[in-house]
């Protein structure tokens, strides 16, 4: 069975809805496993044990957070070549702007050679239905390539 994995960092309420969020879109997909990990203990066996990954973080000070980044820092090379063509996903939630974290986002799985199958999600303020339908969506979407 496929197998989806969420490496998320969740520091707000409106972020954890949006989790609550992509766990059920991912749930509407039959036959996929999900796996939803902490950005700050995810690491490389995570990666390399899926089939696509949906990455979560606030935008902090116009870029991604420290816990993704620090994802990124422990599996880059070990997963580098391993994990080319990997379907992905991200939402990214800010106050007002989260064009800085999906740019610097873009950058990093533009180097591992990882394939975006759904459209950036960027949410800012408070989380509406429309955000949330939003990101069962992505969620969905992403488990649906796999």
């Amino acid at each position: 069975m496929p197998r989806l994995l969420v490496v998320h960092h969740t520091p707000s309420p409106n972020l954890q809805a949006v989790l609550e969020a992509v766990r059920e879109g991912a749930a509407m997909v039959e036959e996929v496993d999900l796996e939803v990990r902490p950005a700050l203990s995810a690491g490389p066996a995570d990666l390399l044990a899926a089939d696509g990954v949906v990455l979560g973080t606030p935008a902090n000070i116009g870029y991604m957070s420290g816990a993704l980044k620090h994802f990124f820092d422990t599996v880059y090379y070990p997963c580098l070549d391993a994990t080319v063509g990997l379907p992905f996903g991200v939402y990214v939630h800010g106050g007002d702007d989260t064009a800085g974290a999906l740019k610097a986002i873009g950058t990093i799985t533009g180097a591992l050679r990882w394939k975006q199958v759904a459209a950036p999600l960027s949410l800012t303020g408070a989380s509406t239905k429309e955000d949330l339908e939003a990101a069962r969506e992505l969620a969905a979407t992403v488990a649906v390539s796999l």
